[in-house]
């Protein structure tokens, strides 16, 4: 969408660590990044960080910027630009006026927004919702979307919502949060106790009986591989855990959102090992009192990352649908006077192809040009 742009955005990757700052023009990075380390404890040291890290920036750059954009940890107002408190920045509590400090110092928009929200909006405009699109067109399928929800795994459980390629953030900046939905193993914890790589270590140390203090995730999916010593059945049922919870708060945004699903973050590339449980959990049923059974969602949902599932969800499954014409005081129907008429309704769940990281930078981006004009 802004491919070709050539205005110039200043980013941010912020850390509990390090913040690194880069620029961005026509959705990619244009400098090499400069990272600083971060200072979670000193509110005065993390902001002359801050400004610092975009001195360093702008010197190195070919013109002058129209914008900064980044992802931030919340809560927080985004659309004012002022962060809460925040658990992994002790001295931001009380809140922190983080937008206007930086426009009054730069003199230039700034906008701020989840990463959950960024990686929706950068996988709707340039990722999984465009690429998808184009293998249902090559197929010859008539069914178009335009509508995504984008989930990440990974230190929690983010999400964000897309529709018709505007992001949605809500009127309290919680557009698109799922972390706090009921958790369906454990209904009086919220879903990110699993949906989380905190869930999936749990899950392995209660099944396991290891220790997982030095284990990360990539060492539970590669004793799920039989690549590294350990339980393997107790790694596989780990992600399967995580699927099956996810699959449940998925299902639930779904029916609001009615679009595909795609999911990035840390724990995204053990998805051969909680993908199936989360497709099975979406297409689950639900029952009445008098014994009817329904489908949870209105839609059945495919895993995009099986080939056989991935065939199914491409097949134009569309007719034609004689159109009646009155005549005579009769109704009519002709053989040329038709209409295609899907009377499926399916969602697909992939994985990012592009990446966590670039996926919620070209949504950085994107945000902010597709803004400028409108201040």
């Amino acid at each position: 969408m802004y491919k070709h742009d050539n205005r110039i955005v200043l980013t941010l990757d912020a850390g509990a660590t390090n913040f690194v700052f880069s620029a961005m023009a026509g959705s990619g990075e244009i400098i090499e990044p400069i990272t600083f380390p971060a200072f979670p404890d000193n509110l005065e040291q993390t902001l002359l960080t801050i400004e610092a890290g975009f001195e360093s920036v702008i010197k190195s750059l070919p013109s002058k910027p129209v914008a900064i954009s980044f992802a931030f940890p919340g809560p927080a107002d985004y659309q004012k630009g002022l962060i809460g408190d925040l658990p992994n920045f002790p001295s931001f509590r009380g809140g922190v006026a983080l937008g206007p400090f930086l426009r009054e110092r730069f003199g230039i928009p700034v906008f701020i927004n989840n990463d959950g929200d960024l990686f929706a909006y950068g996988e709707a405009l340039a990722g999984a919702l465009p690429a998808t699109n184009q293998l249902l067109a090559q197929r010859g399928s008539d069914k178009f979307f335009r509508n995504l929800l984008g989930v990440t795994f990974g230190s929690g459980f983010g999400a964000g919502v897309v529709i018709d390629n505007v992001l949605h953030t809500g009127d309290n900046s919680c557009g698109g949060d799922v972390w706090c939905f009921r958790n369906k193993l454990y209904p009086d914890m919220i879903c990110e106790e699993s949906v989380s790589i905190r869930g999936v270590k749990r899950y392995y140390r209660e099944l396991s009986g290891a220790d997982t203090l030095k284990l990360s995730t990539k060492d539970i999916f590669d004793i799920a591989d039989g690549t590294r010593e350990g339980n393997r059945d107790a790694a596989r049922r780990s992600f399967e855990l995580l699927g099956e919870v996810a699959g449940n708060t998925i299902a639930e945004a779904l029916t609001i959102v009615d679009g595909l699903v795609v999911i990035g973050g840390g724990v995204a590339g053990a998805a051969k090992y909680f993908m199936p449980s989360l497709i099975k959990e979406m297409n689950g049923k639900l029952r009445t009192f008098s014994g009817d059974t329904y489908p949870r969602m209105q839609m059945k949902a495919y895993n995009l990352e099986d080939e056989s599932d991935l065939d199914e969800f491409l097949r134009d499954k569309s007719t034609n649908l004689k159109i009646p014409v009155s005549s005579g005081g009769k109704i009519i129907y002709s053989e040329d006077k038709v209409v295609r008429f899907n009377p499926v309704r399916q969602t697909g769940v992939t994985v990012s192809k592009l990446g966590t990281n670039k996926a919620v930078a070209i949504g950085a981006y994107a945000f902010a040009v597709s803004k400028i004009g409108q201040i």
